[in-house]
C-alpha cells in the first residue's frame, strides 16, 4: 500500500470516530432542550488522555507511515463565556511523539470558540500557532533542543458528564493538523488524534 494511500485512510479514521463521538453526543442529549448549567464570566480546563500522532518530515526522515501512539497531558483552555452557550478561548493542545530516539512535542497556541449545541454537547474549533519541540524532560545540548513554529488548525468537541457547581468533567475527542518550518527549509506535518477528559470551571 502506498504512502499516500495509508495517509489518507489514517485521515478517514480519524474523521469517521470524530464524527461517531459527536453523533454519539448529540444522540444522548437531543432530548435536553433547556440549558439548566450556568456558565458566565472566565473559564478554565484541563485535560488529559491519549491517541494517535503521525509525522512527515519533507527531509524523509520520518513518514506519515510511522504511526504512534501518545499521551496528550497537559492540555490546556482559558476562555470568556459571550453568553451561556457560546465562549472565545485560547486552547493549548498537544501531544509526545519520539523522533530519533528523543521525545518531543507537537502542539500549539490556537485561539478558538467553543459552542454548547445542546445542553450537555459542545463543539470547539480554531487556528493559530503550531509548535514543535522537545520534550521538557528530553531537552539535550544540540542533540533534541530545536523548536520549531508554524500554523496549526484544531476541531474538537465534548459531552458533560457530570456537572456541579461551576465544575464539569467532560469526554472528548480531538483532531489537530499542523505543520513547521524546520532547518534547512524543511516542513514537518503532523496529524494527531486523541480522546480524553477535561475538568473545567466557570
Amino acid at each position: 500500500m502506498s504512502k499516500t494511500i495509508k495517509k489518507q485512510a489514517k485521515l478517514k479514521v480519524a474523521c469517521a470516530a470524530f464524527t461517531l463521538i459527536s453523533a454519539l453526543a448529540f444522540a444522548q442529549n437531543n432530548s435536553n432542550t433547556l440549558n439548566s448549567f450556568n456558565r458566565d464570566g472566565f473559564m478554565f480546563e484541563f485535560g488529559l488522555g491519549g491517541g494517535i500522532i503521525s509525522i512527515k518530515d519533507s527531509a524523509g526522515t520520518q513518514g506519515f507511515d510511522d504511526t504512534q501512539g501518545g499521551g496528550t497531558f497537559p492540555e490546556l483552555k482559558f476562555g470568556y463565556m459571550l453568553s451561556n452557550r457560546l465562549a472565545v478561548t485560547v486552547s493549548a493542545p498537544g501531544m509526545i511523539y519520539t523522533l530519533n530516539d528523543n521525545d518531543r512535542h507537537f502542539g500549539g497556541i490556537i485561539p478558538s470558540v467553543q459552542y454548547w449545541v445542546k445542553d450537555r454537547w459542545w463543539i470547539h474549533g480554531g487556528a493559530g500557532l503550531a509548535l514543535d519541540g522537545p520534550a521538557l524532560y528530553d531537552i539535550e545540548d544540540k542533540i533534541n533542543d530545536d523548536w520549531n513554529t508554524g500554523l496549526a488548525v484544531m476541531a474538537s468537541t465534548g459531552y458533560e458528564v457530570y456537572r456541579k457547581n461551576k465544575f464539569a468533567l467532560n469526554v472528548q475527542s480531538k483532531l489537530l493538523l499542523g505543520g513547521v518550518k524546520l532547518d534547512n527549509n524543511n516542513d514537518r506535518e503532523v496529524v494527531q488524534f486523541s480522546l480524553g477528559i477535561g475538568f473545567s470551571w466557570f
